[in-house]
């Protein structure tokens, strides 16, 4: 078979394909009820705002420097208590505080 015959027999085939007619209905998620969409926010916001209060006073407090866990480990328990360390973890607390206050402030009904 030659290039030649070959692009036409490829037209051909397309040719006898046709679009369907009509504009093709686009598939759309289901609404979300608005109860629903606001109960999910203040789940959210409570959590994030339990978490980063959690994380902010966790590292500084008894519980994290007596913990028998990292017993076994020195060199582990040197980094646990390590202030680099301590301010990190509360970093991620006010970062989770953060988050929960901005969703709470900038929340919209999306209908």
């Amino acid at each position: 078979m030659t290039p030649t015959e070959d692009h036409e027999r490829l037209e051909s085939t397309s040719a006898n394909v046709e679009a369907p007619p009509g504009p093709q209905p686009v598939e759309t998620e289901p609404e979300v009820p608005v109860w629903m969409q606001r109960v999910f926010v203040i789940v959210y916001v409570v959590f994030c705002l339990q978490l980063g209060i959690m994380l902010i006073v966790l590292p500084w407090s008894d519980p994290w420097t007596n913990n028998n866990l990292l017993a076994h480990w020195p060199t582990l328990r040197h980094l646990w208590e390590h202030g680099f360390f301590r301010g990190a973890i509360s970093g991620l607390g006010f970062l989770d505080l953060w988050l929960g206050i901005s969703e709470a402030v900038n929340y919209r009904d999306r209908r």
